[in-house]
């Protein structure tokens, strides 16, 4: 089986697989945990202990998961570029770890905390608010730095170029994000219990730092069992990148070549190693100026005077990512309204169980439950009977299971709306009676199927679409979205609020400083089902414009059996015992021919290799047909 390229030299048979993948959903779990219960919760912190107004509770909280995704994009450079992906997680673990700590430790003495203050958005101020905003930054650097890099440390286990693994990759993505529930529905339950209806805010705190910690040393002691990808500076993502765009603009006043095969491109005996070499597309092509051979040209010229093709594919790549990467925006602003808004409005609903006082925080755990069903369901029964209808490895491609999301999304959005009309109309008719908190889990649940399409959807789409050197980067682009979601959260809140001020006879907005009772929340949320739908049609046709990469496993398997079940090359395999596969061959081809299957061909070039290799006499063939 061949490494994945860069990779140091390993015994892969003891390593890499389900085997490494397991220390990874130990810590995803443990990590999630309390990552997610402070998501849910942290909106009531800021709220009842830190005493922000509702508007500002839900700014500061989206502000915060939206700086911590986005500063996933660190891990995922410095993991590209640096040290690897492995050391990277734990680094930005302990960061994660120590700010953690922090909020502990200010939720636990009183004199860290601000005093109430009325009229004010906010009450924190000088050194608890230093204290404060510190350990939020900490916090989200070091959860972003490792959601930028675990994701792909966990794909490196997998080697696409074997059929088998590359098959498994899509099982692990979605055993990621089911762990990732599982840790994550005892923290909507046991933590939050205890910080909103104990409020021991300091004991969940305190919960989530030991939890986290446990899972790196779980992540750590895993290390023997790791494929381990070490990155150089020379092939840094951003550094390739910048190469591409600035050799193709000093290039710009030159005409292409006529033929692709024309453009530049190394061979395998001059890099010395076994790298990823992508097909030339023909989409955005004054990049492929980048690639046009100077006339004076040296031996092995400089990358900041000629790229070679793959280079400039691995730049279009990510251009080709970004329309999809921007369609998902809209669906995670919509799920951040589920983790400010509604939570709130669950706080004055009736949170009754029987006898047991349900906190509003907890309401998650309904969308949790629904995911931790739905993912093995999709995975064991779903997958196989899809694949024998549309013969892709993953049942549907990632780009449809990112559409569905979409959909249900825009539906979620419509059911808020619906409920919060219910719940508002009884409260004005009689306060001491309201609606069961478990209205919400219709919005809740639906939203929980959406996220379970499109998260895994995106985390495979971005991880197998990546060139190898940048894959940390661009899963990346998974938590960037969430992020761009959560930012925009706070920009709609503060423009419609601003706007409706204006046009509204009474001179309020439609969210309103500390009572929801008197907020038109469901015209935001409608207006958030309108938007939805408008973007979903959006993403259709950024969704059909993609082109994806030509150099797939799956693609190749397909190639290889209609190689060997055609006309030219009738081979039967008979296999023994013990596993041992017997070929016979047919006789060598005639020139014309293998000329004729070559030129019928979608990739001329591997299938030339190919039959070359196969076909050809031993005396006949070439040092590069032998590697």
């Amino acid at each position: 089986m061949q490494g994945l390229p860069g990779m140091t030299k390993v015994d892969e048979k003891n390593k890499g697989g389900f085997k490494a993948s397991m220390f990874l959903f130990v810590l995803m779990s443990l990590e999630n945990m309390g990552f997610v219960a402070n998501m849910v919760s942290m909106v009531l912190y800021f709220l009842y202990v830190m005493f922000f107004n509702v508007p500002t509770s839900a700014n500061t909280l989206t502000n915060f998961m939206g700086s911590t995704f986005l500063l996933s994009l660190v891990g995922g450079f410095i993991s590209d570029t640096f040290i690897n992906r492995y050391t990277t997680c734990l680094i930005f673990g302990f960061l994660e770890v120590l700010g953690l700590a922090l909020i502990t430790i200010q939720a636990y003495f009183k004199d860290l905390q601000p005093a109430y203050c009325f009229g004010k958005p906010s009450c924190i101020h000088g050194g608890k608010a230093a204290m404060f905003y510190t350990s939020l930054g900490l916090l989200a650097l070091g959860s972003g730095g490792v959601k930028g890099a675990l994701p792909a440390l966990g794909g490196d286990q997998f080697d696409h170029k074997d059929p088998k693994e590359a098959k498994a990759l899509a099982r692990f993505f979605n055993w990621l994000l089911l762990s990732t529930t599982l840790g994550a529905a005892v923290g909507v339950t046991g933590i939050v219990y205890l910080t909103t209806e104990r409020n021991k805010w300091y004991w969940g705190f305190f919960i989530s730092t030991v939890a986290t910690f446990i899972g790196f040393c779980v992540l750590a002691s895993g290390k023997p069992f790791y494929r381990l990808r070490e990155p150089t500076v020379a092939n840094s993502p951003i550094i390739r990148i910048a190469q591409v765009i600035a050799v193709a603009f000093k290039n710009r006043w030159l005409a292409l070549p006529d033929k692709p095969d024309e453009l530049y491109e190394t061979d395998e005996d001059e890099t010395g190693c076994r790298e990823e070499r992508i097909s030339h597309t023909n989409q955005f092509r004054f990049l492929d100026k980048a690639a046009i051979v100077p006339i004076m040209s040296e031996a092995t010229p400089s990358p900041w005077t000629v790229c070679t093709v793959t280079q400039v594919e691995e730049v279009k790549i990510l251009t080709r990512m970004l329309p999809i990467l921007g369609s998902t925006i809209i669906m995670n602003t919509c799920l951040a309204q589920l983790q400010t808004f509604s939570i709130q409005q669950g706080n004055i609903m009736d949170r009754h169980l029987g006898k047991l006082d349900v906190p509003a925080a907890s309401i998650p755990i309904i969308p949790l439950v629904f995911m931790s069903i739905l993912i093995p369901t999709y995975e064991l029964f779903f997958v196989p009977f899809a694949r024998k209808i549309t013969h892709h490895p993953s049942g549907i491609t990632q780009l449809q299971r990112v559409g569905v999301g979409l959909v249900l999304s825009a539906i979620s959005m419509a059911v808020a709306g619906i409920v919060e009309v219910k719940r508002r109309d009884q409260a004005h008719k009689d306060m001491l009676k309201p609606i069961s908190l478990f209205w919400l889990s219709f919005q809740y649940g639906i939203f929980g199927i959406a996220d379970m399409f499109t998260l895994v959807g995106l985390l495979e789409f971005f991880y197998k679409e990546a060139p190898i050197g940048m894959r940390s980067l661009s899963t990346s682009f998974t938590w960037l979205s969430l992020s761009f979601g959560y930012f925009l959260s706070t920009v709609f809140v503060d423009i419609i609020n601003s706007i409706t001020k204006r046009i509204s006879p009474s001179g309020q907005g439609w969210i309103r400083g500390l009572d929801l009772n008197q907020s038109n929340l469901n015209l935001f949320y409608w207006f958030l089902a309108i938007l939805s739908c408008l973007n979903f049609v959006h993403y259709l046709y950024w969704a059909s414009w993609y082109k994806y990469k030509t150099d797939e496993p799956d693609h190749a398997e397909a190639e290889a059996k209609d190689l060997r079940t055609g006309p030219l090359v009738a081979e039967e395999e008979n296999t023994l015992d013990g596993g041992v596969t017997q070929t016979h061959e047919a006789p060598v081809q005639t020139d014309e021919s293998k000329q004729q299957l070559i030129k019928e061909s979608d990739h001329p070039e591997a299938v030339a290799k190919d039959l070359s290799t196969r076909l050809l006499p031993e005396e006949e063939k070439t040092p590069w047909m032998e590697e």
